[in-house]
C-alpha cells in the first residue's frame, strides 16, 4: 500500500468489514500520536470523536452528525515521564457546559504517565469530576506513552541498530528496561518467563512484526 509523504502511518481501516444487514447506530475513533521533540522531551496528542450515521435523527440529513470530538495534548519528560503540560480542546460538544471542565484537567502535570496513571485518572477525572469521554482518551493516551519509551531509546541508539539486547546491559539497566511494562499485562508478568528472561540477560524474542519486517527486507 503506498501512503501519502505527508504521514508515516498506515490509515486503512482496523475494524473488520461491516456485517451485512444491519443498521449502523454509532462510531467511536480514538487516535493518539506521540513525537519526539528533544532527547529530554515527547509531546502526545489525543482524540476521541463519536459520530452519528446520516439519517438517524433528522432523515433528510445526508451527514455524519459528530456529537463528541475531544483533543489532549500532553508534554512529557524524558525518560522519567513526568507530565509537564496538558492542554484539552473540546471541537464538539452536546451541552454548553461541558468545557466548564477543561481546566482541571491542569491536574495532570507532575503526574507520571508511567507508573499508576490510569488510578490516578480516575480517581481526579472520574464520574462527576470530569468528562467522561476526555477521560477516556486520556487512558488511551497512557499506554502510547509507554510504547514511546522504547520508540525513543531506539530514536537515539546508532543508525540502523536495534536497542540493545538484554545480554548487553548491567542488571540495573535491565530492570530500569522492564519497569514500565511490569504487570501490565500476562506477558509482562513480574514473574513470568519473559521478564524472568530480562532480568537474567537471556536472549529476549524479537517482537513478531519486527521479526517478519526484517525477513521481508532480506
Amino acid at each position: 500500500m503506498t501512503m501519502p509523504p505527508s504521514d508515516p502511518f498506515a490509515s486503512d481501516p482496523i475494524l473488520p468489514t461491516d456485517p451485512e444487514g444491519l443498521e449502523v447506530l454509532h462510531d467511536r475513533e480514538y487516535r493518539v500520536r506521540a513525537w519526539k521533540v528533544s532527547h529530554a522531551e515527547l509531546v502526545l496528542r489525543g482524540a476521541v470523536r463519536d459520530q452519528k450515521p446520516p439519517g438517524l435523527y433528522t432523515p433528510e440529513d445526508v451527514r455524519p452528525l459528530t456529537i463528541h470530538h475531544m483533543q489532549v495534548e500532553l508534554r512529557v519528560r524524558f525518560p522519567s515521564m513526568e507530565i509537564v503540560g496538558a492542554d484539552v480542546l473540546f471541537e464538539t460538544h452536546p451541552h454548553m457546559s461541558c468545557p466548564r471542565i477543561t481546566d482541571h484537567y491542569g491536574e495532570l502535570v507532575g503526574l507520571s504517565i508511567a507508573r499508576g496513571f490510569n488510578n490516578k485518572v480516575r480517581e481526579l477525572f472520574g464520574g462527576p469530576r470530569g468528562c467522561t469521554h476526555t477521560t477516556a482518551l486520556l487512558m488511551a493516551m497512557g499506554p502510547v506513552a509507554i510504547q514511546s519509551i522504547w520508540s525513543m531509546q531506539a530514536s537515539q541508539s546508532e543508525p540502523g541498530r536495534m536497542v540493545r539486547v538484554p545480554g548487553e546491559l548491567t542488571p540495573e539497566q535491565r530492570e530500569a528496561a522492564a519497569r514500565s511494562s511490569l504487570n501490565s499485562c500476562h506477558v509482562w508478568d513480574e514473574n513470568g518467563e519473559h521478564v524472568r528472561a530480562i532480568r537474567d540477560g537471556e536472549p529476549v524474542e524479537m517482537p513478531i512484526p519486527m521479526r517478519q519486517r526484517l525477513v521481508e527486507l532480506s
